[in-house]
């Protein structure tokens, strides 16, 4: 069995400078936001569409051509899942976040912070991609 999701990294700067953006999830790791990919939706629009499900967050712009992808199985009612989840970047120019069920806590954190708080290697991979991308941009 397949599965495609896709998801975002998500940024904002101001007065603290640039900060990310990470949701905790109810297994207990903090990750970036992401869902499936729906019929007839393309990554970004299932990004954006997740985003705002997720976060409340509505005023989002993908950022240059990032785009990072990881593979991973995990079982679903006993069957094996193949699961393909592409990871684009996204500024806000919003703060107020209002997560939702899904979901128990959230932060915006430096890269510092985040680093060190994202759960998954692949996902401090990805975050570390990012920061080097913006320094780039």
């Amino acid at each position: 069995m397949e599965e495609r999701s896709a998801g975002a990294i998500i940024f904002n700067s101001g007065p603290q400078g640039r900060r990310y953006l990470l949701l905790k999830y109810p297994a207990g790791h903090w990750d970036f936001p992401k869902g499936n990919i729906e019929a007839g939706e393309n990554e970004v629009e299932t990004a954006t569409r997740e985003i705002w499900e997720e976060t409340s967050l509505k005023r989002i712009e993908r950022v240059g051509d990032f785009r990072r992808s990881i593979e991973y199985f995990y079982k679903k009612k006993g069957d094996l899942v193949h699961k393909t989840v592409v990871f684009l970047l996204m500024k806000s120019d919003e703060d107020s976040v209002h997560i939702s069920t899904e979901h128990q806590d959230f932060g915006w954190f430096s890269f510092e912070r985040a680093i060190k708080k994202v759960t998954y290697a692949n996902s401090k991979r990805m975050l570390a991609d990012a920061e080097e991308f913006l320094h780039a941009f």
